[in-house]
C-alpha cells in the first residue's frame, strides 16, 4: 500500500516538474521573441544616455513591457494550443510521445495567463509608467530606489482609488456589501473587477474587429501587386518619373533662393507622394504575370471567404442562441481532452476555427490601429519612446485577454472556456450576449458590403478613367501630359 503511495506521488512529482519545464520553456521563447520586438520599435536615444538612472529605470520598464507582451501573446495562443491539442490527442490516443500533453497541462496555461495578464493590467504596467515619470520624493536621495518608492506610492494610491471605486458600485447595487469585512469585500470585488475588465476588452474587440475586417481588405492590398485593368504601365511610370524629376528640380532650386518663394513643405508632400506612386508602379512592372494576376484577386478572395465564414458562423450562433440556452459560453472545470472533437468537421474543422481565431486576432489589431482615436499609438520603427510601448503593451495586452472570451460568445468555437476566464458575470447573460452577437454580424455585414461595393467602383472608374483619357493627348506633348498625370494623381 505505501508503494503504491509512493508511485503516486512519483508520478504526480515528474507530471508538476514536466509541466512546469515545458512552460518555462514556452514562456522563454515568447519573451526573447517579445524583447527583439520592442527592440525594433524602440527609440535607442532613451537607452543610451549620459544619465545612467534614467537609462536603468528605462531597462527596467522595457523588460517589464516585455513580460507584458509575450503574456499577450500567449493570450493569443491559448484557444490554437488547446483546439490543436485536442486533435493530436484524437488522432495519436496512445501515442507515448504525446503523453506530456494532457488537461492538466493546458488547464495550467490557462490559470497562469490569467493570472499574469491580470497582474500585468492592474500592477506592472502602471508601475512602469509611474517608474519613468517618477523624480523621487522631495528631499529625499536621487537614485533608482528612490524612484522605485514614489512608484510603489502612487501604485498603491490608484490601488485604493480603484477598490473604493468598485466598492461603492457595488454597494449601490447590493445593499448588504457595505457590512461585509475586509475579506469579503476583497472576495466579492475582486471578481466584480476583473469581469468588468474583460466586458470592456471584449466590447473594445466588438469596436476595432468589423472595421480591422474591412480594412485588411486595403492593407493586404498595399502589399501586394494590384492587377490593373486597361492600363499602361510603361505609360503611367513615365509620366510619373517626368513628374518626380520636375518637382524635384524645383525643390533644387528653391533651396538656391532661384525660385519666387514658394511653399516648399507641400511641395516636399508631393514630391513623397509621387516618389511613392514611382516605386509603386516599378514593383508592379518588375512582378512576374502570375505575382501581377493571380496573387492579389486569390488574397482578396481568401479574405473575403475569411470574414463571410465568421459572418455565417456566428449568424448559425445567433440561431442556437435563441433554440438551445446550452449554446451561452461557460466555463469548465476539466477539458477532458482526447474524448471528443470541437468541431463536427473533426480535424479540418478544427484547422478551420485555429485559422479564423488567429484572423480576427490580427484584425482587431488592424481595427484598432487604424481608428481614429488610436491612430497616434501606431508604433514606428527606431522611433517608438517608452511611454507608448507601455500604451501599446497594454492594448494588446487587453485585445489578447479577452479574445477567448470573445471568440467563444461569437460562436466560432465550441471549447469551453477554462479556469477563471469562465467565471465572469456576464458569460451566463442571455441579453448581453444574443446582442453582442447580432451587433457584430451586423457590423462585419455592413463594413464587407460598403468595402467590397466601393473598392469595385472605384477599381472601374480608375482602370476606364485611365484607358479613355491619354487617347485625347497627343504623345509629343510632355507637358499637358504632366498634368493629366498630376491630376489623375490627385482624384486617386
Amino acid at each position: 500500500m505505501e508503494a503504491n503511495d509512493v508511485s503516486v506521488r512519483e508520478q504526480l512529482f515528474h507530471n508538476r516538474v514536466r509541466e512546469t519545464i515545458i512552460c518555462v520553456l514556452l514562456f522563454t521563447f515568447l519573451y526573447i521573441l517579445s524583447y527583439l520586438i520592442l527592440t525594433h520599435f524602440k527609440k535607442a536615444a532613451e537607452f543610451v544616455t549620459d544619465d545612467n538612472e534614467d537609462a536603468t529605470v528605462n531597462k527596467i520598464a522595457l523588460w517589464l513591457c516585455t513580460f507584458t507582451l509575450s503574456v499577450a501573446v500567449c493570450a493569443v495562443l491559448l484557444l490554437p494550443i488547446s483546439i490543436l491539442s485536442n486533435e493530436v490527442l484524437l488522432t495519436f490516443p496512445h501515442s507515448y510521445y504525446m503523453q506530456w500533453l494532457n488537461g492538466s497541462l493546458i488547464h495550467g496555461l490557462w490559470n497562469l495567463v490569467f493570472l499574469f495578464s491580470n497582474l500585468s493590467l492592474v500592477f506592472l504596467m502602471p508601475f512602469a509608467y509611474f517608474f519613468t515619470e517618477s523624480e523621487g520624493f522631495a528631499g529625499s536621495r536621487k537614485g533608482v530606489m528612490a524612484r522605485v518608492y514614489e512608484a510603489v506610492v502612487l501604485l498603491l494610491l490608484l490601488a485604493l482609488l480603484v477598490l473604493g471605486i468598485v466598492w461603492v458600485a457595488s454597494a449601490l447595487l447590493h445593499d448588504n456589501i457595505a457590512r461585509k469585512s475586509l475579506y469579503d469585500l476583497w472576495d466579492s470585488s475582486c471578481p466584480s473587477l476583473y469581469s468588468g475588465i474583460s466586458l470592456c476588452g471584449v466590447f473594445l474587440l466588438l469596436l476595432c474587429t468589423p472595421f480591422g475586417l474591412s480594412r485588411m481588405f486595403s492593407v493586404t492590398g498595399s502589399l501586394l501587386v494590384k492587377p490593373r485593368l486597361l492600363e499602361d504601365v510603361e505609360e503611367t511610370l513615365n509620366c510619373t518619373t517626368f513628374e518626380e524629376n520636375s518637382l524635384s528640380r524645383k525643390l533644387n532650386c528653391s533651396n538656391t533662393s532661384c525660385w519666387v518663394r514658394l511653399n516648399t513643405e507641400a511641395m516636399k508632400t508631393e514630391y513623397q507622394a509621387v516618389r511613392s506612386k514611382r516605386i509603386a508602379l516599378e514593383m508592379r512592372r518588375k512582378a512576374s504575370p502570375w505575382q501581377r494576376n493571380l496573387g492579389y484577386p486569390l488574397a482578396m478572395l481568401a479574405l473575403l471567404a475569411l470574414t463571410v465564414m465568421c459572418v455565417l458562423m456566428v449568424c448559425f450562433n445567433v440561431l442556437e442562441l435563441l433554440l438551445d440556452e446550452t449554446a451561452l459560453p461557460r466555463g469548465m472545470e476539466d477539458p477532458h481532452l482526447g474524448m471528443a472533437s470541437f468541431s463536427m468537421f473533426g480535424l479540418l474543422g478544427a484547422a478551420v476555427q485555429v485559422v479564423l481565431i488567429l484572423y480576427l486576432m490580427v484584425s482587431s489589431v488592424v481595427g484598432f490601429y487604424s481608428s481614429p482615436l488610436f491612430t497616434g499609438l501606431l508604433p514606428r520603427a527606431q522611433d517608438t519612446n517608452l511611454t507608448q510601448i507601455i500604451a501599446n503593451c497594454v492594448s494588446l495586452l487587453v485585445l489578447s485577454s479577452a479574445l477567448p472570451v470573445f471568440s467563444r460568445t461569437l460562436g466560432i468555437t465550441r471549447f469551453d472556456l477554462l479556469g477563471d476566464f469562465g467565471r465572469y458575470n456576464w458569460l451566463g447573460n442571455f441579453y448581453i450576449v444574443f446582442l453582442y452577437n447580432m451587433m457584430f454580424a451586423g457590423l462585419t455585414s455592413a463594413s464587407l458590403i460598403k468595402t467590397v461595393t466601393w473598392a469595385v467602383q472605384r477599381e472601374l472608374i480608375r482602370a476606364f478613367g485611365l484607358h479613355k483619357l491619354p487617347l485625347t493627348v497627343s504623345r509629343s506633348t510632355v507637358p499637358f501630359r504632366l498634368l493629366l498625370a498630376s491630376g489623375l494623381s490627385r482624384i486617386q
